[in-house]
């Protein structure tokens, strides 16, 4: 994922906590270990990337994978 996700609807899937899962909206920042997300009801959520799966797109992004800053995740 090259990409920022800002923007972007996301839905979490698969979590270490399991109250995070359904949890979806768009993506409103992105650091380095969190992703904070708007949802239904207009409340902002704040989700650490290093306990969650999301979908984004029909696509299944582990979020561990991607606990980088934007910046180091796009540059090759």
């Amino acid at each position: 994922m090259r990409e920022t996700l800002i923007g972007r609807r996301i839905r979490v899937i698969d979590s270490k906590n399991k109250s995070l899962v359904g949890i979806e909206g768009r993506v409103i920042d992105e650091t380095k270990n969190t992703i904070k997300i708007i949802d239904k009801k207009n409340k902002e959520k704040t989700l650490v990337k290093k306990q969650i799966t999301f979908e984004l797109d029909s696509i299944v992004v582990e979020g561990e994978k991607i606990a980088k800053r934007i910046e180091e995740r796009i540059k090759r």
